[in-house]
């Protein structure tokens, strides 16, 4: 089912590649939306794939808003969404 959902820590281009990238094998076209804040992206997920979904984005340090982070989560998502913008950039 297209869903889209927000997320954090996206910022330009390089960000919405490296999501684009990732996630594409997964879950098919993905849409990422740099005009609105937060940030959206757009894909087919399934209800019983969206924990690995979840997961996946943290991962990449692009946490869903809805996720509950620590501080410590915080700071370690936002740093992992540096090096994800830095790959996105230089892979474009």
């Amino acid at each position: 089912m297209k869903q889209t959902l927000e997320v954090l820590n996206v910022k330009c281009s390089g960000c919405a590649s490296t999501l684009i990238k990732s996630l594409k094998d997964e879950f098919g076209e993905v849409e990422v939306n740099l005009e609105v804040m937060p940030r959206q992206i757009t894909l087919n997920v399934e209800d019983d794939k969206k924990e690995v979904l979840k997961q996946k984005l943290r991962s990449l340090g692009y946490p869903l808003t809805t996720d509950e982070l620590s501080g410590l989560e915080k700071a370690t998502t936002t740093a992992k969404s540096f090096v994800s913008c830095a790959i996105g950039k230089f892979n474009s």
